[in-house]
């Protein structure tokens, strides 16, 4: 396990991109589970295995296929991550952040992050989109922080502010794209725990209590890293299960998968007006 990282590794892992390709990112992108089809729509494309990078965190999880694609979309230049790893599956917070620091190195200003998460918010139902504005961080607060160990100065000050995690004028931007599409985008708070077990009933309703109105198990340190490094965010939560707040339903990762197909061509749709109208 690496447990901080240095900017000779986060170089390391830029030049190995940089011999497979030559574009620069505008826009990096982060796609979750069952969330990848995305990827298909990019233009003009080169792709490879993250497994080729060095130090890169590798997903082991069904759903992620653990590709890079450059490319172009909307007119943006784009490298889209389709898939992510997570800290469950046994890598440090600072090799999850790795990507997002490699994305800012090769040029990117902005991060536009995806996840399937379970609804906490009794009126969600599976297959509508959240859009975060703004996340409880709650395994950071238990000092598993993607940013723990030496500051990484190049990128940003060694307590950078979270008061804006998620950009006001690209969440506007989604809103706009979604009452132009004809479908409802959610607004809400997204909350990060470590998993890889789902939530109890007495779990979910906690979460609840304290505010938060969609549940995951990634995100929150990625974006963390992306607002170290000065880039702006737009995160988007697919709802892929309904809160189980009576311990009624069971949670499977078979069923979040099954949400994905009926909620990545609402994703294209989002996603692709948000770039155009960059």
């Amino acid at each position: 396990m690496i447990e901080y990282l240095s900017m000779e590794m986060i170089d390391e892992a830029v030049q190995a991109i940089q011999n497979r390709t030559s574009l620069k990112p505008r826009v990096g992108m982060i796609l979750g589970s069952g969330l990848g089809g995305l990827a298909e729509e990019i233009t003009n494309s080169s792709k490879f295995s993250s497994n080729e990078i060095p130090y890169w965190p590798v997903s082991t999880v069904e759903g992620h296929a653990g590709r890079l694609v450059f490319g172009e979309l909307e007119g943006q230049k784009v490298m889209v991550m389709q898939g992510r790893a997570h800290f469950y599956e046994g890598y440090s917070m600072p090799q999850i952040g790795l990507p997002v620091r490699v994305m800012r190195q090769l040029g990117a200003e902005i991060l536009v992050v995806t996840n399937a998460a379970g609804a906490v918010h009794p009126d969600f139902e599976p297959g509508d989109l959240m859009c975060l504005v703004d996340h409880i961080n709650l395994i950071g607060m238990t000092g598993l922080s993607p940013l723990r160990g030496p500051n990484l100065d190049g990128f940003g000050p060694r307590f950078p502010d979270m008061s804006r995690a998620y950009d006001r004028d690209l969440i506007e931007l989604a809103e706009s794209v979604a009452k132009e599409e004809g479908f409802n985008l959610r607004k809400g708070i997204y909350i990060c725990l470590a998993g890889p077990s789902f939530e109890t009933p007495a779990d979910l309703r906690f979460l609840r209590g304290i505010g938060a109105d969609a549940v995951g198990m990634s995100t929150v340190p990625e974006v963390t890293v992306a607002r170290h490094s000065g880039m702006r965010v737009i995160g988007i939560s697919g709802i892929s299960n309904k809160a189980n707040l009576d311990g009624e339903t069971i949670t499977t990762h078979e069923e979040v998968l099954e949400a994905g197909k009926v909620l990545v061509p609402k994703l294209i749709t989002i996603i692709k007006g948000i770039l155009k109208h960059l």
